[in-house]
């Protein structure tokens, strides 16, 4: 159960992302499945995330440390964003910033939903990040050297991308076909882990 709130750090990325209008994601009903790989999620990233949807797009700079079930998140730049603050622990998880104010819920999900009006697997980052499978669902496409390169799971595709010999990720796309033939799209580049 602790995993589930490891999932937060990104799910608020996009939430606080999505705060200055970019709000257009379909709804997608969420089922959280803890983590295969549960104990794996301490880590510190630092890098850029954009996020494109049919009527807006826009980026914004992060840093993220997470530690096991406890994580704090903050995020700079671009979309109105200015400065963020997102922290959580399992049951209690908290977005401020200047432009929204203190906003809080009791996962991750809730506080998405509540800040967005939409839901997304944005929970399965914290797998997708360290280059793994959020559920045994997924479907699988590896490189000649055995690296995850592309994750199916629920309704999105993740294209991941690696330097040279990494066995992490750099760059992971996210994307979303629409009913209308249009996609959304999250474009996640870690600078430094």
């Amino acid at each position: 159960m602790s995993n589930f709130y490891t999932l937060i750090s990104l799910a608020t990325i996009t939430a606080a992302l999505t705060l200055s209008g970019c709000q257009q994601f379909t709804h997608t009903p969420l089922t959280t499945i803890p983590s295969l790989n549960p104990g794996q999620n301490q880590f510190s990233l630092e890098g850029k995330i954009g996020v494109r949807t049919p009527q807006q797009s826009g980026s914004a700079y992060f840093t993220w440390v997470q530690n096991q079930a406890q994580f704090s998140l903050q995020i700079n730049g671009a979309l109105g964003v200015g400065k963020t603050i997102i922290e959580g622990q399992p049951g209690q998880v908290s977005l401020n910033s200047a432009k929204t104010g203190l906003i809080t819920a009791a996962s991750p999900e809730e506080l998405l939903e509540q800040a967005t009006g939409w839901t997304a697997p944005i929970t399965y980052l914290v797998d997708w990040v360290q280059a793994r499978p959020a559920t045994a669902a997924a479907q699988l496409q590896r490189d000649d050297s055995n690296r995850i390169i592309q994750i199916q799971e629920q309704d999105w595709l993740v294209d991941l991308s690696y330097l040279d010999a990494a066995t992490l990720p750099n760059r992971l796309i996210l994307k979303q076909q629409l009913e209308d033939g249009q996609e959304n799209r999250i474009t996640l580049v870690i600078q430094n882990r």
